[in-house]
């Protein structure tokens, strides 16, 4: 092992757990709430079983107006909502907040793109066999949907990763705060590229197991 990776174990393995908290919590944020959401837009969409134009004229404008922030400009604008919610805007805790919120946004707009894509004959057949609106979410289109969106937390993790990486305007750490403070900030670019690296294999290691889960999932 390179020795100034020796010297910041520590540093290094405390940023790797930090990142962890921060991508962990998004994705339940992403699969609790970001999945029912996605799925609300879907069934309220015009032509749809539960077509709505009030909910989802209000849930769409929400997503977007969410996902139109600029990441970092979004961190700044719920620091007074952050601060409310567990009582300081600083911390690895705190940079939980805008995270899940942006992965709500981010994952619900990708589950509803699968959930479009999956063939309208297997909605008709649903309902022509008198399947509730329940039956018809979890037994005809999650199961059609399951590699798409299995796809989508995917690629929604690695978007999670990436926005980690901002987090340290709120002292949230992480991988990338840890380059950028301790490696570009001190002029020892072997190790922020260290962290790069670290980064990458990790991005590469998510990327394989989506993929493969998804493909083995996958009902065509």
């Amino acid at each position: 092992m390179p020795e100034i990776l020796v010297q910041y174990e520590a540093e290094i393995w405390s940023s790797i757990g930090e990142t962890f908290v921060m991508v962990g919590v998004s994705i339940l944020a992403a699969v609790i709430l970001g999945l029912p959401v996605g799925t609300l837009l879907f069934l309220c969409r015009k032509g749809q079983i539960l077509e709505n134009k009030v909910i989802f004229s209000s849930l769409n404008l929400l997503v977007n107006i969410i996902r139109s922030f600029p990441f970092l400009l979004l961190v700044v604008f719920l620091i007074p909502f952050t601060r409310f919610i567990i009582g300081t805007a600083i911390g690895t805790a705190a940079a939980t907040i805008p995270l899940a919120i942006i992965a709500i946004a981010h994952y619900s707009r990708l589950v509803e793109q699968s959930l479009l894509d999956v063939p309208k004959g297997v909605l008709e057949a649903a309902i022509s066999m008198g399947a509730s609106v329940k039956e018809i979410i979890y037994k005809f289109l999650y199961v059609e949907a399951r590699s798409g969106l299995v796809l989508g937390l995917t690629t929604s993790i690695i978007s999670f990763i990436s926005y980690s990486t901002i987090m340290g305007v709120v002292g949230g750490g992480g991988i990338g705060d840890f380059a950028i403070r301790y490696g570009y900030q001190q002029f020892k670019t072997d190790l922020m590229m260290y962290m790069i690296i670290i980064m990458v294999i990790l991005v590469q290691l998510i990327q394989f197991i989506g993929t493969t889960v998804s493909r083995k999932i996958d009902k065509r």
